[in-house]
């Protein structure tokens, strides 16, 4: 997808449409993946358009980088995590599906059954919520 009026993410970005935020700072928007591979799974965006990894301005991603980890030290304490993946798909291949740079953190659980990849399905809406909840921050 280019960037503008056809990107899911940009179309997020820009307020357009609705996300469910947790933290945003001048280059990036972290928010709620609305089909959640566990509890409390999240997407960090660029503010810019960029289609994936080989398109991300440097600054971009190491801004991408930090939101990651800022919402992943706060994962284990706000959320009960055992631990994080932090994943980036580039290219279709590699089970990329909205062609604007993005980073998964997916907070894991003993107990939780995901394997990847895992196939994407709605979430809890309330479960979501609360989960938004816990991590704003």
């Amino acid at each position: 997808m280019a960037a503008g009026s056809d990107c899911l993410f940009c179309r997020i970005a820009s307020g357009e449409l609705p996300a469910t935020r947790v933290a945003e700072d001048e280059r990036t928007i972290t928010f709620m993946d609305i089909n959640p591979a566990t509890r409390g799974h999240v997407l960090v965006i660029p503010r810019a358009h960029a289609a994936d990894l080989m398109e991300i301005s440097g600054e971009d991603l190491a801004a991408c980088a930090a939101a990651a980890q800022r919402i992943a030290r706060v994962m284990p304490e706000r959320l009960g995590a055992d631990g994080v993946n932090v994943l980036n798909s580039c290219g279709r291949a590699a089970w990329q599906t909205v062609f604007h740079f993005h980073v998964h953190v997916i907070p894991r659980y003993e107990a939780d059954p995901l394997r990847l990849p895992w196939t994407p399905g709605p979430g809890d809406r309330d479960e979501v919520a609360e989960a938004a909840r816990a991590l704003e921050g």
